[in-house]
Order: C-alpha cells, then sequence, then structure tokens
C-alpha cells in the first residue's frame, strides 16, 4: 500500500516552474499523489478525489514532463495505466495493452482533437464512432475456439486480474460464441467492455444491504469493481452486473475496416453492445451536439456514465495516428462536467422537517459539481455522522446525483490539522426550543413540537405542492412568509385568508394576491389520492396515496381501517400500516382533517369502480424523455387513469413507451416481447381509451 505521503492534492502551476531543481521537486510530489489516487481508485475501489481532480492532476505532471523531457522517468504515473494487479486473484498479460483515454473537458479541446486528426490524416474531414464512457469496471474477455477462455481488469494496463471465474456468473457474457448472421465465430477473440451495474438494481441491492444489517456501498461503480474482484465467485454471483462491450483488441481473419463494424458484429456473436447510443459523427459541430444529447439524457439512463468517448473509426487510420504511452492518439474522452467534488464543513446545522425530524446538514466552502454550485449536503443523521467521521471543518468528497440534495460521501482524515470538531445532535429543537427524541441508534431524531413553525412551514409546502393541492404559486419563500406572520399557524388557515392578508404582505401586489387565492379556491375540489399525499402521512408517497385510494373509496373508510386489514393489500407492510393507523388516531390530524372538509375541500377519487378508469389492469414502463410530459406527471396521469407504471420491465408489463435517450429497457422489452410505443402512439393509445375529446382538454 502506499506510504500515504501523496494523499494531499499538490499545489503545483506548472507554467511558474522554470529551474530543473524545482520540477524535479514537483514532480515527485505530484506522481507519489497520483500514485496514491491509482491506488485508492483502481485496488481499493474507495477513491478520495473526484475524477475531475485527479485528471487535473496527471494534466499537471503532464505538463511538467512535457517540459522537462529529461526528468521523465520509465515508473511515471504517465507512462503506465491505472493500479497494481491484486496478487489473490492471480494475473494476466493482456495480448495488447488496456490503455487510458485523454481526458477533456472543454470543447476548444475537443476542436484541437479533430484538427490533430484531420492534420496527421491529411483529410479534411475525420469520421469518428461516439459512444457513452461508461462509470464501471473495464474488462478483458479472450475467446478461443469460440469459448471463454480468460477474463481480466485492466489492472496497470500491461497486466491485469484474473477474474474468469467471476466473469461466468454474469449471464449478459456468453461462455461460447454464436453466429448470427453466418459471420463465422473467430478461432481467437479479444474482446473488451464495461462491467457495471443498474441504478435500480444498484439501489435495491443496497436496500436488502440495509435490511441485512450490512453496510450500503458508495455508489454504482464500485459496488461493481468490489463484485467482480471477489474471491468467492458465488458473492459475485449474487451481485447485479452487466455488461457493455465496446472494443476488439485482436480477432483473427476478421476483415473490419471500421468501429461501426465490429459494433454491428458483436451483437452477431452473443456479445451485448449499446445499440441505444452510438453514433457515426463528422466535424466538431456533429460530436459536441452528440455530447449534448447525451448529457440531457444523462439522469434518465438506467447506467452510470461520465461523459462521451469518440474514435476514429475507420481503423487503417488508426494505425498511421499510432499512440502515446498511456491513451492511443486517435481516440478522446469528452467528460461531463464532474458529479463529484472535494469541499470543506464549514458548519453542520440542523434541518427541522414536515414531520418534525431533525436533519444535520452540511454547510461547504462552495464548490462547483456538474456544472451546479454546491453550498450544503445532507448527512441524514447523527449515526451516519459518526460512521463517517464527519467533523466540522473537514475537508469531504461531496457526490450530487439528479435532482436531491447533495451527499457527503466521506471525510478524509488525513488532511485534518487538529482544528475539526465533532458534531452532536441538539437536546432541543433549533428552532422552537422544545425537546428532542432521539432513538437508541441514532439514525431518528425528533422535535415533539407539532407545531414547530418549522414543521408548520415544511407541511405548508408539501401540502401545496404538484403532487399534493397542486397550488401553483405558494412556494418556499411565500410559505415562509406566511409562517412568519402567523397567517397560517395550521393547513386550514390557508383556506380563510382573503386578499387583504395577502396585499399586506412585501412583494404581494392586487393581481398577484387574486391569482394566488383563486388557486387555493381551485385546490378545493380535490382527488382522494392527491389529498392523501398533501397530508403528508408518514411513509405514504404518491403511489401508495393511489394504491390506498384504490382500496378505499372514501377517505372515512381509510381513517377507521386496523393495521391487520392495511396489511392485507399488497404493497402495505407492518411499518406502513402503523404508520397510516397512528396518522389517522391521532387527535390533530383528526381535527385538521375535519377543518378541511369545513374549510370547502370535497373529494372524487378515480380509483374506486364507481369511477370510469379506462386504464384498468395496463401496467406501462416509461423510458427516455417525453415532449408533452415530465416521468412523473405521465406516471401520475396513467395512474389516475387506472393503470400502473413500474421502473422495470417484467411479463407482466403491457407496454414501454419510449422516447428520445431510451436505454436498456428497450432491450428487456424485446427479450420479453413487451409491446414498445413512441409518444405518438402512446397518444392515440390514450386518445382510444380515455377519449379524444377529454384528452386533448387536459394535454
Amino acid at each position: 500500500m502506499p506510504s500515504g505521503k501523496g494523499e494531499l492534492k499538490p499545489e503545483v502551476k506548472p507554467e511558474e516552474i522554470e529551474e530543473e531543481s524545482e520540477a524535479k521537486e514537483a514532480l515527485e510530489s505530484l506522481r507519489e499523489a497520483i500514485r496514491y489516487h491509482n491506488y485508492r481508485y483502481y485496488v481499493a475501489n474507495d477513491p478520495v478525489i473526484s475524477d475531475y481532480e485527479y485528471d487535473q492532476l496527471m494534466r499537471d505532471l503532464q505538463a511538467l514532463e512535457d517540459k522537462f523531457p529529461s526528468l521523465v522517468t520509465p515508473n511515471s504515473p504517465t507512462q503506465h495505466v491505472g493500479g497494481e494487479p491484486q496478487d489473490e486473484l492471480g494475473s494476466v498479460e493482456h495480448p495488447e495493452p488496456m490503455l487510458s483515454l485523454q481526458a477533456a473537458y472543454e470543447e476548444e479541446e475537443v476542436a484541437n482533437f479533430d484538427e490533430t486528426c484531420r492534420e496527421e490524416l491529411s483529410l479534411e474531414e475525420v469520421e469518428y464512432l461516439a459512444e457513452p464512457k461508461y462509470d464501471g469496471l473495464a474488462i478483458e474477455l479472450i475467446y478461443e475456439d469460440g469459448s471463454l477462455s480468460v477474463a481480466s481488469t485492466r489492472g496497470d494496463g500491461e497486466t491485469g486480474e484474473d477474474v474468469t471465474e467471476n466473469i461466468k456468473t454474469i449471464r449478459e457474457i456468453p461462455l461460447s460464441l454464436i453466429s448470427e448472421d453466418g459471420r463465422p465465430v473467430p478461432e481467437r477473440l479479444v474482446v473488451r467492455g464495461e462491467v457495471y451495474m443498474r441504478k435500480d438494481e444498484f439501489q435495491e441491492m443496497n436496500e436488502r444491504r440495509a435490511e441485512e444489517g450490512k453496510d450500503p456501498f458508495a455508489n454504482p461503480r464500485n459496488a461493481a469493481a468490489g463484485s467482480l474482484r471477489q474471491l468467492d465467485p458465488k458473492v459475485t454471483a449474487k451481485r447485479p452486473l452487466r455488461i457493455f462491450c465496446y472494443d476488439v483488441a485482436e480477432v483473427e481473419e476478421h476483415g473490419f475496416e471500421s468501429q461501426k463494424e465490429i459494433m454491428e458484429a458483436l451483437p452477431n456473436w452473443g456479445l451485448r453492445v449499446n445499440r441505444d447510443w452510438i453514433k457515426t459523427c463528422s466535424g466538431v459541430e456533429e460530436l459536441i451536439d452528440f455530447h449534448g444529447q447525451l448529457e440531457e439524457s444523462r439522469e434518465d439512463l438506467p447506467y452510470e456514465i461520465d461523459g462521451v468517448v469518440y474514435k476514429v473509426n475507420d481503423l487503417s487510420q488508426r494505425e498511421i495516428m499510432g499512440t502515446r504511452e498511456r491513451d492511443p492518439r486517435w481516440a478522446l474522452a469528452y467528460k461531463f462536467q464532474p458529479l463529484r467534488g472535494s469541499s470543506r464543513v464549514k458548519d453542520i446545522q440542523v434541518q427541522v422537517g414536515r414531520t418534525g425530524s431533525l436533519t444535520p446538514i452540511a454547510h461547504l466552502e462552495p464548490v462547483h459539481i456538474g456544472g451546479v454550485k454546491v453550498k450544503r449536503a445532507s448527512l441524514h443523521n447523527q449515526s451516519e455522522v459518526e460512521d463517517k467521521d464527519i467533523r466540522i471543518g473537514d475537508k469531504v468528497l461531496v457526490e450530487r446525483a439528479g435532482d436531491v440534495i447533495p451527499q457527503v460521501v466521506k471525510s478524509l482524515p488525513e488532511e485534518r490539522d487538529g482544528s475539526e470538531q465533532k458534531f452532536t445532535m441538539p437536546d432541543s429543537c433549533p428552532v422552537c426550543g422544545d425537546n428532542v427524541v432521539i432513538s437508541e441508534d441514532k439514525q431518528q431524531a425528533y422535535c415533539t413540537n407539532a407545531s414547530c413553525p418549522a414543521q408548520v412551514r415544511e407541511r405548508l409546502i408539501h401540502f401545496s405542492s404538484r403532487g399534493g393541492m397542486d397550488i401553483e404559486g405558494l412556494g418556499d419563500k411565500i410559505a415562509e412568509q406566511f409562517i412568519e406572520t402567523g397567517l397560517v399557524e395550521s393547513l386550514d388557515d390557508l383556506y380563510r385568508l382573503e386578499k387583504d392578508d395577502l396585499t399586506s404582505l412585501e412583494r404581494f401586489a392586487e393581481k398577484s394576491s387574486q391569482n394566488l387565492l383563486e388557486e387555493i379556491e381551485e385546490s378545493k375540489d380535490q382527488t382522494l389520492p392527491r389529498f392523501l399525499y398533501a397530508l403528508g402521512i408518514p411513509e405514504v408517497g404518491e403511489h401508495l396515496s393511489r394504491v390506498l385510494s384504490s382500496q378505499y373509496p372514501r377517505l372515512n373508510d381509510l381513517m377507521e381501517a386496523t393495521e391487520e386489514e392495511l396489511q392485507r393489500i399488497n404493497e402495505v407492510g407492518p411499518e406502513v400500516a402503523k404508520s397510516i393507523v397512528g396518522f389517522f388516531s391521532n387527535p390533530d390530524n383528526q381535527e385538521l382533517i375535519e377543518n378541511l372538509i369545513e374549510a370547502g375541500i370535497t373529494l372524487n377519487n378515480p380509483l374506486t369502480e364507481d369511477t370510469e378508469s379506462p386504464l384498468e389492469g395496463l401496467t406501462f414502463v416509461f423510458t427516455g424523455s417525453l415532449d408533452r410530459w415530465t416521468r412523473n406527471e405521465v406516471q401520475r396521469y396513467v395512474e389516475d387513469k387506472g393503470a400502473r407504471s413500474t421502473s422495470s420491465v417484467s411479463s407482466q408489463t403491457d407496454y414501454v413507451v419510449a422516447g428520445p435517450g431510451a436505454g436498456s429497457k428497450l432491450d428487456d422489452a424485446d427479450e420479453l416481447g413487451v409491446p414498445v410505443l413512441d409518444e405518438e402512439e402512446f397518444v392515440e393509445l390514450l386518445q382510444d381509451r380515455v377519449g379524444e375529446e377529454e384528452f386533448e382538454a387536459n394535454y
């Protein structure tokens, strides 16, 4: 294991170094840091800096070595790829080195790459094959006489770890090649790809681990790497590993002239490629446009990616361009803005939620992650703060995924100077001063005052949200005003507001006051599922609100249900049933519901037998992006009409609705014979089932 001296990121500016003695010291510092981070990433599967920060270290090292070529050493990280293979797994020498890829983060670098390719090939235009850059574990598969003989990791680029027995447990990797289109199976084939985990399967695996009392994995990449490098293949077999193949290093008597031909041939031998996101491009504009399309679809993809790879398509042109020590000259990885970054915890403050739960929030020195300035990150609970040993003043690794609040992945204790302070959950609420109750495992903390202004504010925001009463214009700031001025102390106060109440507030004029009052009035005519969700019953989200409404025609029926009755519903377990019964048996909640009904709220239930459910019995899966709806909107629409919406394709799925950026769910649909509709066909189905006039009136 590395000494640890390279754990701190050196502050080196190559352009400012002129003396060889100074350069020598800076080079050694950079090399030691990169070796350490190689170990953390490739061997320990536990990186402590982001890919972007690592790439910057490598760029600084390369720039200094270019400036002082006499100081280049054979064991410099610029001369090798990745980390040392683990001795326990055995080693495999690659037939051809598994090189890394030169990384770019700016459009100008893509333009420079294209210019270099055109100049060296003496062409006005070069054709490239563009594809996603997967965030998994690079793998090499060697087939002899059509059978899988050896599988290995990248390792140091020359030698990798032998993971043959583990690879054989992955169902998507054929043990024997087939010939689907008449192209003969080669006597020897060396194919390369990326082993990964789908996001949904990774989440399900982590949930199972939590139920078993095991620590969750930090992210799909680490989970895939750790799973594939197990000493016991039985452990690997239990993990949801998949693969995308993306290149061939060696194939006998192939006759291939382009990368595109290779990608078309691999599936016909039974090897999986990503057909959804492979495109030939010419010119900088097309290259950048493909990058933009993929980045826009990134969050909807079922797998993790961190950029786009461009490869010169013509194989003979690649031979002309050749390679550098650690990367091919004919390829480039144009990465997305990083979703991970490091920052420092300035303070840890407690946030009070709508149910009274207390959540510690890390206030950070601003850091740009994925093009967004991040200042705060969730720490979840006291238990997590202690498990990760996160202290005020710590340098930490922060991760941002989707639209959720960023998470602190880990602290970096090696960078402490002794001034850091431990955090402890307060005994009294930071907003109202009432008592705080903390569970024995320190995973839950609650303010016991149901009238706490912070709780009322959060309940008001949730109540008026799009999934709830859908009161447009009632956002965080207005909710804050209502609470601070005392206009709203309970949710039912919302329906007693008058124009004079609003016009007396800052930023409210006659028109805006009237608009908000009209929105509040319109929300009185409401569906039972939305009302249940708006109430904020712990453990009951939008989907479960619809499940409950489908079983109980009226609100009173649900309010009188017992835990035993509720548990007979397929998706309701003991904890959820207890939460529902507890909520409705609380006198304060009973009074609130009574007051809301008296204020004029009327409830209709579109999910009972008395109401027409034109999509009753159908199950939909949505993938890619749609023009008319967001994902949440279209799922809510079909469920309101009696259908089910699920996240994965199964034999019970009736239709997969696919838009641009659709991913592997199309492969699942094809394998199971599930019909796939584009958006226009989906709209036609809705018009036929729901009625054209009613559909167009709403969409």
